[in-house]
C-alpha cells in the first residue's frame, strides 16, 4: 500500500503541470495534498472526479489560502474535517480519514515566519494535534500523520542549519515541539529507515535553490509506535516537479 503526501502550493497551478496524469502514473492508494489554495466550488471535474478515487476537501473561508485534500482508492470508514477544536480547525488545515487498520491525518501545519502571534499559533497547533493523536492511540488506534510540518527537525534536515537557527522553521522552540511527537512514541518514517541520508522536500523559489539542492526536509510521515512493524519503506520523491515541495511516500 502506497501513501503519498505533497504540498502542491496551489492545486489549480499544479493541475496545469500534469498533476492528473501524474496521479495515474504513480497510482497512490491514498494521496494527501496540502496548500491546495482552493474551495471545492473553484475546482473542475478533472480534479474532483479522478477515476478510481474518492476525494475530500477542506478549506478556510478565506479564498486562495491554506487548504488540504485527500484522494483515496478505498472509501474511508469515516471522514472528519478538523479535530474538533475551533481555533485549530478554522483555517482548513486538517482532514482525518479512518480506515481498517489505521487513522490518517492529512495536515498543513502553520508557518511561523510572519510574527510572534503566528509562531505561537503554530506551537499551539502542534500541541493540540499531538494531544488529539495521543487520545487516538490511547483508544487503541494506529495513527499516521502526514503533511507539511513547516519545521526541519535536525541539522541534517536542511542545507544551512547554523544560518537558520534564528528563523522560523528551524527555531529551537519549534524543533523542541516537534521532538515532543517522538517523545510521545511517534516515529519519523524516513529517518527510521535512513538515519544518515541527506534529502530535502522543500526548496525556496529564490537563488536557484532547487537546482543547487539548497533545501529543507519539512514534509513527513509520522507513525505511531504501534504500527511501525507494518511500515516497509519511506521515500522522498525529489524527482517530482510542479511545486516548491516534492512528494513524500510511505509504504505499508
Amino acid at each position: 500500500m502506497k501513501l503519498y503526501s505533497w504540498n502542491v502550493n496551489g492545486i489549480r497551478a499544479v493541475q496545469k503541470k500534469g498533476f492528473v496524469d501524474w496521479v495515474f502514473e504513480e497510482s497512490p492508494d491514498i494521496l494527501c495534498l496540502q496548500e491546495t489554495k482552493a474551495h471545492f466550488s473553484q475546482l473542475d471535474e478533472e480534479l474532483t472526479q479522478i477515476k478510481g478515487y474518492e476525494s475530500y476537501w477542506n478549506a478556510p473561508a478565506r479564498k486562495g489560502y491554506s487548504g488540504v485534500a485527500t484522494y483515496t482508492k478505498g472509501k474511508p470508514l469515516s471522514v472528519h474535517y478538523g479535530i474538533g477544536v475551533d481555533r485549530i480547525d478554522e483555517e482548513g488545515r486538517i482532514i482525518v480519514t479512518e480506515y481498517h487498520g489505521f487513522t490518517l491525518l492529512n495536515i498543513y501545519f502553520p508557518n511561523g515566519q510572519k510574527d510572534q502571534d503566528r509562531l505561537d499559533y503554530k506551537l499551539y497547533f502542534y500541541d493540540g494535534v499531538l494531544e488529539y493523536c495521543n487520545e487516538l492511540v490511547d483508544d487503541g488506534k494506529r495513527v499516521i500523520v502526514c503533511g507539511d510540518f513547516n519545521t526541519a527537525h535536525h541539522p541534517i534536515d536542511l542545507t544551512n542549519p547554523k544560518a537558520n537557527e534564528k528563523y522560523s522553521g528551524f527555531l529551537p522552540i519549534e524543533r523542541e515541539y516537534l521532538s515532543k511527537w517522538m517523545d510521545n512514541g511517534f516515529i519519523d518514517s524516513f529517518r527510521h529507515f535512513y538515519p544518515e541520508t541527506v534529502k530535502y522536500s522543500w526548496w525556496s523559489y529564490r537563488m536557484q535553490a532547487r537546482p543547487k539542492n539548497v533545501g529543507w526536509r519539512i514534509d513527513y510521515f509520522l507513525v505511531s509506535g504501534n504500527m511501525i512493524d507494518d511500515v516497509k519503506d519511506a521515500e522522498i520523491r525529489n524527482d517530482v516537479m510542479g511545486s516548491d515541495h516534492c512528494p513524500v511516500v510511505l509504504h505499508l
